[in-house]
């Protein structure tokens, strides 16, 4: 993951004290600087480095442009220039984190230096005329524990619109005749989102994999196969498997792709005499998602889920499945063998599928532990992430890659997944990245879609609760 940058703009107006906000431009941004963030400063825009002359807005843009800046943060240190702010924000168009820091007490002839939070609420009101999304960090001080975690969730909210906004995915064939579930609207995403696939058909995949099979690459995967799976293939599967990787990582880079989304059945099988899905799952491990059944909506969300976990998760593409056979909330989340070896409780096995007579898949149960679930689905022009959590239990043994998955409600969350616009297949990954991917969808155009109902709750983390 590259790290995010942040555009630093704190802000001021004339009539309190300029020295006292000059001193928390300074405090805020040191604080940063402990944090380990990223920023880039106005400091050459002006004397005092603070947004506040509304002509000073094209050199502010065109410097945090010139950079890269992937958010803009405003901290308000004192009452700030809201129609600057909401200027900028809107020549960006990028996320926004409004914050100030909280006021002392006045002294005791009874001044008061900045009115700090006074500022916030007019700048809120301004970037709302403006129709510019932003996020709010409660006014705090820089030492409490909600300033340290609003800066965390706000850098994940930056990767994950960063990494929407320039998804380009590899669709490998057609979906399968049988999957209009995964059919999706190319140009619509196109339109929308600008959201862009580059498909190729299966042969430019098997000439890939024959002018790579002989490759450094290939030999260096082959030989990490055999190093990290317990192997129930032969050695003919493990060359082709390795192939069949680096021929995936070499058309994402000659595309300039960040995801695949695979055929993976049936065609695939009588070309190439594997099932794709260790290669699928070596490839994901490496930070570039390969999905099963050429589903591009899939991808995207594989995509979301990475960036929100800043690439520190393994990324586990999965079927709901069947429900628990003894809990009543409890669900089988499978998939044939596309999950990372990261994510894997114990030693992986390279081996055959549930369903299908060729080898290359991997089985494994999942470590279990808190999870996050999404899928990111559309129909009839609208689009929504469903989202929530679960927690992985014990459960029977399966083949393929699985973990058995407890949710508050299964019943709502299963009508949810029946009514739409969602599908058989989700995006799992370890930890909770709920509220960052809710806050993320004001930036994207879609709506976030609580399936535990907890909107309350997102929105009390987010302030600080």
């Amino acid at each position: 993951m590259d790290k995010i940058k942040l555009g630093y703009a704190p802000t001021r107006r004339s009539i309190f004290s300029a020295p006292d906000a000059v001193k928390y431009r300074s405090l805020t941004k040191n604080r940063l600087a402990e944090l380990g963030v990223e920023i880039v400063d106005i400091d050459d825009i002006n004397k005092e480095g603070l947004l506040y002359d509304e002509q000073e807005i094209p050199a502010v843009a065109a410097k945090f442009k010139a950079a890269g800046v992937d958010g803009l943060f405003v901290p308000h240190c004192n009452f700030g220039t809201e129609y600057a702010v909401a200027a900028l924000a809107r020549e960006l168009n990028l996320p926004v984190l409004l914050w100030g820091p909280r006021d002392e007490r006045p002294d005791e002839k009874g001044t008061r230096l900045r009115d700090s939070q006074c500022g916030l609420f007019a700048t809120g009101k301004v970037l709302r005329r403006f129709r510019t999304p932003f996020t709010y960090m409660t006014n705090c001080r820089l030492e409490d524990p909600e300033f340290k975690r609003g800066i965390g969730v706000f850098l994940a909210v930056c990767n994950v619109v960063k990494t929407f906004r320039r998804i380009r995915i590899l669709q490998i064939s057609t979906r399968p005749y049988d999957f209009l579930t995964t059919m999706c609207n190319e140009g619509e995403l196109l339109e929308k989102f600008d959201i862009r696939i580059a498909p190729i058909p299966m042969t430019e995949l098997v000439q890939k994999m024959d002018s790579v099979k002989d490759s450094e690459e290939a030999r260096k995967t082959a030989a990490f196969i055999k190093t990290n799976m317990e192997l129930k293939v032969e050695e003919l599967v493990i060359g082709k498997v390795a192939a069949l990787k680096t021929a995936m990582k070499e058309l994402t880079n000659q595309y300039g792709c960040g995801a695949v989304a695979i055929q993976c059945w049936n065609a695939l099988q009588s070309e190439i005499g594997i099932m794709p899905c260790a290669a699928n799952s070596l490839l994901t491990g490496d930070g570039i998602p390969v999905v099963c059944e050429t589903d591009i909506h899939g991808a995207v969300t594989s995509l979301l889920a990475q960036a929100a976990t800043m690439g520190e998760a393994p990324i586990m593409f999965a079927d709901w499945t069947v429900r628990h056979p003894d809990n009543d909330n409890g669900e089988l989340l499978q998939h044939c063998g596309p999950w990372p070896l990261a994510a894997a409780k114990s030693k992986p096995v390279l081996a055959k599928p549930l369903v299908f007579d060729y080898p290359g898949s991997v089985s494994a149960e999942a470590k279990h532990g808190d999870l996050t679930l999404l899928r990111f689905d559309g129909d009839n022009s609208e689009y929504s992430l469903l989202l929530g959590n679960a927690r992985g239990i014990d459960g029977p043994y399966t083949l393929g890659t699985y973990l058995w998955i407890e949710v508050k409600n299964w019943k709502r969350l299963e009508a949810k997944i029946v009514e739409g616009p969602y599908i058989h297949h989700c995006v799992a990954v370890h930890g909770d990245f709920v509220p960052v991917l809710y806050e993320a969808c004001k930036y994207l155009g879609i709506k976030p879609d609580l399936y535990d109902n907890n909107d309350e709750d997102i929105k009390a983390f987010l302030r600080g609760e």
